[in-house]
């Protein structure tokens, strides 16, 4: 079995500083140890038609399922959490075992 992911997209909140919010989130990956790797972007091509107001995607990678449980409930995150939703108009989450079909050159 592969990596684990968690993948949300997220529609902020009209007047968010949404700079403040991903250096929180940068902070929070950094000082618990079960993230593998985590990536951020922030659409700048789609229509909006297609994102539906969507603008950034937050991917985390674990080395497995049971790591991301244990990043779910550290206190970290918990707190964090609750910064993260006031900040957010609506997302999507996505946790699921990943398949990898063509690994990275």
């Amino acid at each position: 079995m592969g990596d684990f992911k968690h993948l949300v997209i997220a529609k902020f909140k009209e007047g968010v500083v949404v700079e403040e919010v991903l250096k929180g989130m940068e902070d929070l990956v950094s000082k618990i140890g079960v993230v593998k790797s985590f990536e951020w972007g922030q659409d700048i091509e789609s229509p909006e038609i297609l994102t539906q107001g969507f603008t950034h995607a937050f991917l985390m990678t674990f080395h497995k399922k049971e790591d991301y449980t244990a990043f779910q409930s550290h206190s970290d995150h918990v707190q964090f959490s609750s910064t993260f939703s006031a900040a957010i108009e609506k997302f999507v989450v996505l946790d699921f075992p990943a398949v990898l079909v063509k690994p990275p050159n």
